[in-house]
């Protein structure tokens, strides 16, 4: 896979890019309906609302009776989109989601914004930690943590259509280019961005450069990490996985979530059924959110490149062990 990252932050915000993608697919399909639950100003998607009143709509803050409009204009042919923080769009209104949207059938694609860390000067009541495990658990769901814009863009485009919940985890700024424009993505696919033999990366969202920096960092020992973007947590894309777990013997997953369901558990429930090989988490061990900057965030929580390259360390050595 050819990557275009740099390090440097992305050409473009992702959402500038949610706004340009949101725009096509409405001018595209008169059936493509967008619910915000009064956090326009955030998305910057107050435009949209003005260019196209009847397919943009501002709900207020109530976020549950947001889901239920979405699945009523769904069951008259309409195809919803739905933001609010990730918070808002998972904890609070998680059994409406699961039932109105799984259990009823109901194709809706929930946006949630700024999840994990990326909350910041918010803090602990708006920093979701636990979205990607409980969205997992709804049967047939996609759960994607998106890694740079382009993603972000062609995941509002290719899930026009998807039938059941889609989950979009995304930040709203500061994501770094790592996919170059018009870039194929596919549900249940992960991308390989760098080849290595002796240990695996395998990131989602804000953690897959921080992976990429990781494995510059072993690189420098004479260690070669292989990294992955898993790009859908579920499905997960379990040829890939298994073929890195057979190639390298050992696997560390990275994620601005909670170990407790996330990804690195999704990653150690499908290796250890199959093959067995060390896997060590990167993640957010069992806490609530704190205040600060994303630089303080993530060497409070431990989702800097020098983490991933220690649990790579860790990882060897229990694969030497062996």
């Amino acid at each position: 896979m050819k990557i275009r990252y740099t390090g440097q932050k992305a050409e473009k915000e992702v959402f500038q890019v949610f706004n340009e993608t949101m725009r096509q697919l409405i001018e595209q399909d008169a059936r493509v309906v967008y619910l915000d639950a009064d956090l326009m100003g955030s998305l910057k998607t107050q435009e949209l609302w003005k260019r196209y009143p009847g397919n943009v709509l501002n709900t207020g803050i109530q976020e549950a009776n947001m889901v239920g409009v979405a699945c009523g204009l769904y069951l008259n042919g309409f195809k919803p989109y739905v933001h609010s923080f990730s918070p808002f769009a998972s904890r609070r209104v998680f059994d409406q989601v699961f039932l109105s949207v799984g259990y009823g059938r109901k194709s809706v694609r929930v946006i949630g914004s700024d999840a994990g860390i990326m909350a910041t000067h918010n803090g602990g009541t708006h920093m979701c930690f636990e979205d990607i495990a409980m969205m997992r658990t709804v049967p047939g769901a996609c759960v994607v943590d998106i890694s740079d814009p382009v993603m972000c863009g062609a995941f509002l485009k290719m899930t026009r259509d998807r039938p059941g919940l889609t989950y979009i985890r995304m930040p709203r700024r500061d994501l770094p280019d790592i996919y170059p424009p018009e870039t194929a993505f596919a549900e249940g696919r992960g991308m390989l961005l760098r080849e290595g033999s002796d240990i695996t990366l395998v990131g989602c969202g804000i953690m897959v450069a921080t992976c990429l920096q990781a494995a510059e960092l072993l690189a420098s020992d004479g260690i070669e990490a292989r990294v992955i973007d898993i790009v859908t947590v579920k499905p997960l894309d379990e040829e890939l996985l298994l073929d890195s777990a057979g190639r390298t013997g050992a696997v560390v997953t990275a994620e601005n979530a909670s170990v407790l369901g996330g990804l690195g558990s999704a990653v150690a429930e499908y290796l250890s059924s199959v093959h067995p090989v060390p896997v060590l988490k990167v993640g957010i061990q069992d806490s609530f959110g704190r205040v600060g900057t994303e630089s303080f965030l993530r060497k409070a929580y431990g989702l800097t490149p020098e983490s991933v390259a220690l649990r790579a360390r860790e990882a060897l050595k229990l694969k030497q062990a062996l």
